[in-house]
């Protein structure tokens, strides 16, 4: 089968399915889609904790310091997939997109789209788990730099995030202010 075939296949699915069902659809794979973004914080959370445990390991002493900022960088990391987690939640559950009217191939793909876009998040997650690994590191053999270090991590893993805020602000207008929907 080549791809004109198969391109009319869809449009033949299309067109004999339920808009609705279809609309529901998309909007299952986007959401599902969205919480790829995952894989980031989990890896930039296992990085933290991974260096977290090694700076304990060397300056035991240090540990409650190291311990916290570990945490506090972690949490942070995590936020890349709290934003995913949104946007799949609203897909799932509060659904703009299956009240609209128009093109049901416009609908489904904002709908898959809207979790695509998230994926960016996966790259926040491995960024500020990593400076919040190393911001762990370093306070194990500089406790008495804490506060400069703490601050100079949020601030960096806080321009980490706006690839992720980006992907958020694109999910929410494909769901709630589609402009594709006025150019039909």
């Amino acid at each position: 089968m080549g791809n004109g075939e198969m391109i009319d296949l869809i449009f033949a699915l299309f067109k004999k399915a339920d808009t609705a069902a279809i609309i529901l659809a998309a909007s299952a794979v986007g959401a599902g889609l969205a919480m790829i973004a995952g894989i980031g914080p989990g890896i930039g959370q296992g990085f933290a904790a991974g260096k977290g445990a090694e700076a304990v390991g060397e300056t035991p002493k240090n540990g409650r310091s190291i311990t916290f900022v570990m945490l506090l960088g972690a949490a942070v990391a995590e936020t890349s997939g709290i934003l995913s987690l949104v946007v799949a939640l609203i897909l799932l559950f509060g659904n703009p997109l299956i009240n609209l009217k128009g093109a049901v191939v416009v609908l489904a793909a904002s709908a898959v789209g809207a979790g695509l876009s998230m994926i960016a998040g996966i790259g926040p997650g491995i960024g500020q788990g990593y400076a919040a690994g190393r911001a762990a590191e370093v306070i194990g053999k500089r406790p008495e730099l804490q506060s400069r270090i703490i601050r100079v991590m949020l601030l960096g893993q806080a321009v980490a995030q706006t690839t992720g805020m980006y992907a958020l602000i694109i999910a929410l207008i494909l769901m709630f202010a589609n402009p594709l929907i006025n150019l039909l």
